[in-house]
């Protein structure tokens, strides 16, 4: 039997083992159990023949570079293609998720076109896989780029990322920088260099004005098909997507809701202790008043009326409907307290971050006592991204500085650049006066230094990633950490200040 039978028996067991995928050239084609395979003579060379309903694919075969159970290797060449090219046949443990092989496919097409682009460059290990021990993501593709005496540690995303996925980017690329550079041989590591699809790197410029000197960093955008690759400069980021509505609009919208507060004050009972666990929010815009039990909405005021329950399952209050809202409350009453012993109950889980929000408000110096307790405002100014999975405070110590309180009830890796990005848009409404021209802070002098940072959370809940990420930042931003009693709902106590 000679060689070219023998690969076709190879191909035909490998195939039916149900366990194997083709690449071609580094990027992954197909799950072999997919496509018919034949091996057929023709001239000199055979040709091996991949097809099935919806694809058509013939190589011919210039040699068997590499032939075992796991593995086989093919040098072969491509019809109208100059150079010859390379067909794998790898068996493999498991199925790869749609996710895998789009992010697999993806960084073949970009170790490509990063060869054509940067020729000056050696792109090195090229990878999306995760590691979870070095809290790499999976959702980007990681590697080096190394020019003459130096390197650049660069990340990217693929298009059709999601907006979560693509603000997150920038927590991740300095830890893969900073890796980077701890396991650098001879070639120092410059900076980051991150490439994301073209329209997409508004919120990493934004981000890239709070990092120090030392995590240098360069946003590409790409563009497909035609893999066009532009530099953008983070200083062209423009402004800052926030805003801050008149401190008196707020004050208006509060006395207009009274009447809906004291409508549910007398639902429940109007026991004070009940009355005491609710609060008012104003929400962005100062047109609508959120009415919150221990920090969880429950029901919205605007001039519409009142509409009342929980997350989307939400409906008018009308005279028949007080006993459903009597009810709710009593169940927000029985679970969501500090010395419930449901703590499985979804009511006594949900929106831990407000909850500890509630808490600060009552008393602020329970974080520390050189705050002004008269002041302290949430989500001012108002970010144009929505709900970023943290809350945002702030307020001014009695000396007039600025504080921007970070709160975070569980492990988040992203939490020292969403506060950096809430400590950007503060210092900018500062820098432009905006905070006395719309009457916050009253009576209270302004220091024009920049704002302190505070992140408080759980003092066990800060992620181990934290001291990396906050090393990387501005000198201008001084950040402390505060950690708090891990049963910060029975009352808040300061653990720790770093």
């Amino acid at each position: 039997m000679d060689e070219w039978a023998e690969l076709d028996r190879a191909l035909e067991a490998m195939q039916a083992s149900g366990r194997a995928e083709i690449h071609e050239d580094g990027e992954w084609l197909a799950e072999f159990s997919s496509l018919r395979c034949e091996v057929r003579r023709s001239g000199k060379d055979p040709l091996v023949h991949l097809w099935s309903d919806g694809r058509n694919l013939t190589r011919r075969v210039l040699r068997i570079r590499e032939r075992s159970d796991d593995r086989i290797v093919l040098d072969v060449q491509r019809f109208g293609r100059p150079r010859p090219g390379r067909l794998e046949f790898l068996r493999t443990d498991s199925t790869r998720s749609a996710a895998r092989i789009s992010r697999e496919q993806f960084r073949a097409r970009l170790d490509r076109i990063l060869a054509e682009r940067f020729p000056d460059s050696e792109i090195e290990s090229l990878t999306s896989a995760p590691d979870l021990e070095h809290s790499f993501s999976g959702l980007y593709v990681r590697g080096r780029m190394r020019e003459g005496s130096h390197a650049w540690a660069l990340l990217a995303a693929a298009r059709g990322a999601s907006a979560a996925s693509i603000e997150g980017m920038l927590a991740f690329g300095i830890l893969w920088l900073d890796w980077t550079r701890a396991h650098a041989d001879r070639h120092a590591v410059q900076g980051l260099r991150l490439f994301v699809p073209a329209g997409s790197s508004r919120v990493l410029r934004e981000r890239a004005l709070a990092l120090s000197s030392s995590a240098r960093t360069e946003i590409f955008e790409f563009q497909e098909p035609d893999w066009q690759v532009q530099k953008v400069d983070p200083a062209d980021a423009g402004n800052l997507e926030s805003w801050l509505a008149p401190h008196r609009d707020c004050e208006s919208a509060l006395r207009m809701a009274c009447e809906a507060a004291a409508r549910v004050a007398a639902l429940a009972d109007g026991s004070s202790e009940t009355v005491r666990k609710m609060r008012f929010r104003v929400l962005p815009g100062a047109r609508e008043v959120a009415l919150c039990f221990r920090g969880l909405e429950f029901a919205r005021w605007s001039r519409d009326g009142v509409r009342f329950g929980l997350g989307d399952s939400q409906e008018n209050l009308t005279t028949s409907k007080e006993p459903a809202l009597e009810r709710l409350l009593q169940r927000l009453d029985l679970y969501r307290n500090s010395l419930s012993s449901e703590h499985r109950n979804a009511l006594y889980r949900m929106a831990p971050e407000r909850w500890l929000e509630s808490l600060a408000i009552e008393d602020p110096t329970r974080f520390d006592a050189q705050l002004d307790s008269r002041y302290l405002y949430s989500q001012v100014p108002a970010m144009a991204a929505g709900d970023r999975g943290v809350v945002d405070l702030l307020g001014v110590t009695r000396r007039g500085r600025l504080v921007v309180i970070e709160l975070k009830a569980s492990e988040d890796i992203q939490l020292p650049i969403q506060a950096v990005d809430y400590w950007l848009r503060v210092r900018r409404h500062q820098r432009e006066g905006d905070f006395v021209r719309y009457g916050y802070f009253a009576g209270c002098e302004i220091d024009p230094a920049p704002p302190l940072l505070w992140l408080a959370g759980p003092s066990l809940r800060f992620h181990s990633t934290i001291g990396t990420l906050l090393r990387y930042l501005s000198p201008e931003i001084q950040v402390t950490r505060i950690g708090l009693n891990e049963n910060w709902r029975r009352g808040i106590k300061v653990v720790f200040r770093q």
